[in-house]
């Protein structure tokens, strides 16, 4: 069953200003639009779930009577003040309040939406949800830049989607958080504000995820942060780990889109992850990087999941320059665990209108060669039952 953060939640907003970004933002929710003397107007059993006020809407002294009077009564929602003229005796009594934040005018939709998140469910993330039995997490990664990873990792997401149906949740997860490009080959929309998440990490829970994701072409939910050069200095650890812990609480299957470049949380992932998969092109610049990377993982995250080398873009035809198949396994010093035929003419339609190759070319050998490996992914045994095995 989805997880929807403000669905069938009742939401009392003091002042028009303040409707339509709260339509937007919390999406399923049950508004009720008000002025000041709604508040506090209610009985414990019909009592809202949270309390949006515009500063701007009424006189300061009005809101400030109307909030000292709601913390005498001893019990009140969530509440959210949000403005560009905030006087400090309205914040002092607001902050009288056992739940409650304060939004400096301007901002958008998401900054709403994550506030209303964080005060709304905070006790999640004390308890996060038991994770579901075969919870798997599957991290893809490119030996060298513009291997084609982000497709792969999208291709394997909407392959999964399309297996399981609707009676197990996917997720793509974009950890590339300076440049991804995930959000933008689907033409899916970049809510991740993990940066921001980092203040307080340990208030990521199942609320704030569903904030955090966007629905995406192929019938899973994508969690991508918009381009920000400053993203992976601003981000924390914890944050990256807290939110792939509560993804795998979430999701059946979370496929992780990972940065080749490594991060101070780069080797706790890989060890958190049940599959490995590294993109190759089969040039032997890339194939040389595949076996080094590998290697790297092996010996860093001993325990780990063995690295499995999928090479990408194999050329259809027989005879040319680049390496065969058994000539890259005899430079990778390994055999590889699958290989994705070259069609550039479906990859750039696909990215060009939005969504997977599957959606756009299902008949692409792209989509079969993915299938393929999807199918050796999902026969290995997941991290529970290998602890188990042990």
């Amino acid at each position: 069953m989805a997880i929807t953060s403000f669905q069938g939640r009742r939401v009392l907003v003091i002042g028009q200003g303040l409707a339509e970004t709260a339509r937007e933002a919390l999406s399923g929710a049950l508004l009720e639009v008000g002025g000041p003397e709604r508040i506090g107007r209610w009985t414990f059993g019909d009592m809202p779930d949270l309390l949006l006020i515009d500063a701007d809407g009424a006189a300061p002294e009005v809101l400030v009577g109307a909030i000292d009077a709601l913390a005498r009564a001893g019990a009140s929602p969530a509440t959210v003040l949000a403005g560009e003229r905030l006087p400090a005796g309205l914040v002092r009594a607001l902050l009288r309040l056992p739940k409650s934040d304060v939004l400096e005018a301007p901002f958008a939709p998401i900054d709403l939406a994550l506030a209303a998140a964080a005060l709304m469910s905070p006790a999640e993330s004390a308890a996060p949800a038991v994770a579901p039995s075969d919870s798997r997490c599957w991290t893809v990664t490119g030996a060298v830049g513009g291997a084609g990873a982000t497709t792969i990792a999208i291709e394997i997401a909407c392959n999964l989607a399309h297996r399981l149906r609707r009676d197990k949740r996917v997720a793509l997860i974009d950890l590339n958080l300076a440049d991804g490009a995930a959000a933008a080959y689907l033409g899916a929309t970049s809510n991740m504000l993990l940066s921001r998440a980092s203040a307080a990490p340990e208030r990521i829970d199942a609320a704030l995820l569903d904030v955090f994701s966007a629905a995406a072409p192929g019938d899973f939910d994508l969690l991508a942060s918009a381009r920000d050069p400053h993203a992976f200095e601003a981000t924390s650890a914890d944050a990256v780990l807290r939110l792939l812990e509560v993804a795998c609480q979430v999701y059946d299957y979370v496929v992780v889109d990972m940065p080749r470049h490594r991060q101070s949380w780069s080797l706790d992932v890989l060890a958190g992850s049940d599959d490995i998969v590294i993109v190759s092109e089969l040039t032997v610049p890339a194939l040389l990087a595949a076996r080094s990377l590998a290697a790297e993982i092996e010996e860093e995250v001993p325990g780990g999941a063995r690295p499995r080398i999928v090479l990408n873009r194999l050329a259809k035809r027989v005879i040319g320059p680049a390496p065969s198949v058994a000539e890259a396994e005899k430079a990778l010093q390994r055999k590889t665990d699958g290989a994705v035929t070259s069609d550039w003419e479906a990859a750039a339609a696909s990215v060009n209108l939005g969504g997977p190759i599957s959606q756009h070319r299902p008949k692409s050998r792209i989509v079969k060669d993915v299938d393929d490996i999807v199918t050796r992914l999902m026969s290995s045994p997941s991290r529970d039952a290998k602890s188990r095995a042990a």
